[in-house]
């Protein structure tokens, strides 16, 4: 099975859209049956602000998507995207005036500095594979850094809108149901002009290898398979990261969900046998250390050590 999904990813390196407009549309049906009660239910928070937030969620899925185009390798597109948790905290700051205490400072930039030792890594190994001219060598590192460019975009466009969450939740109160149903509800209409790729797409999907579902015992071509249990897996995925956000705090939101992106990021190397360095693997090191820093564990254990657990005090 798992060269049959390496095989297959291959043969269909653009679908990117044809994956995003099902997890799209699977979360929109879900929540308009579920949620917006056929569209009975009225939302909670104006739809114009809903409007500016999709605004914001699209434009970063189609940069982040976007700067695969641009000689950045998945691995370093994970690792930098992880970089949020220091945008957040930036934005937070200057934005809502927020302060931290040294040690979240110190986690902070340990994350960072993980995140850069991979980024910096990853740069050289675009330098050395595209040395076959030198023409060729600058090149490719020029659309390397246009990819550099636009992840950076992305970066702070998904930072500025956690914290916009952050504050229609404190305004509005929390919704987070409503705000999945709305985020992916909304951009629909946007798909059309994506329409004959999805299509193409599609159609290579219906010629793909057969494959017999276990326990079901249903034949279907492979990649549907594949794009049903994507759709499944992702719909779990942000629906816990959409009530996280009603619950905690940007910074704390953006904390976890870096995290789950670096299991990701282990998990993508270890399955699809993708080059890791050792400085890869220090830079990721930091990353942890900093997110153990940022939580305070060794705090918390030190405090409920032959003691009643106190409830965690918020920041």
């Amino acid at each position: 099975m798992k060269t049959q999904i390496k095989t297959d990813s291959r043969k269909h390196p653009g679908c990117g859209n044809i994956v995003t407009f099902a997890q799209f549309l699977f979360i929109a049906v879900e929540g308009f049956l579920f949620e917006a009660d056929l569209g009975r239910k009225r939302p909670a928070i104006p739809i114009r602000y809903y409007a500016v937030m999709v605004t914001m969620f699209f434009t970063v899925s189609v940069v982040n998507n976007y700067a695969l185009n641009l000689n950045i390798a998945m691995p370093l597109h994970m690792i930098f995207r992880s970089g949020s948790l220091i945008a957040n905290m930036i934005l937070g700051i200057i934005i809502l005036k927020k302060r931290y205490s040294i040690f979240k400072y110190t986690s902070i930039a340990l994350v960072s500095v993980g995140i850069f030792v991979c980024t910096f890594m990853s740069a050289k190994q675009v330098t050395s594979q595209s040395s076959s001219a030198e023409n060729d060598g600058f090149q490719a590192f020029a659309w390397w850094l246009l990819g550099i460019g636009a992840l950076t975009f992305a970066l702070l466009m998904s930072a500025r809108m956690g914290i916009f969450q952050e504050t229609l939740y404190k305004q509005f109160g929390k919704h987070s149901k409503e705000a999945l149903f709305y985020n992916h509800a909304l951009p629909l209409p946007g798909f059309i002009f994506l329409a004959s790729d999805i299509y193409d797409h599609a159609v290579l999907f219906n010629n793909s290898e057969l494959y017999r579902v276990p326990v079901v015992g249903v034949t279907v071509p492979v990649m549907w398979f594949y794009l049903l249990m994507n759709v499944i897996t992702q719909y779990v995925c942000i629906r816990g990261v959409f009530i996280l956000t009603t619950e905690c705090a940007s910074l704390t939101v953006t904390l976890v969900v870096t995290l789950r992106k670096f299991v990701s990021l282990i998990f993508s190397i270890l399955y699809f046998q993708n080059p890791f360095t050792l400085w890869h693997w220090l830079g990721t090191l930091f990353v942890f250390i900093g997110t153990l820093m940022y939580t305070e564990v060794w705090n918390t254990l030190g405090t409920t050590k032959g003691q009643p657990q106190k409830e965690e005090k918020k920041n």
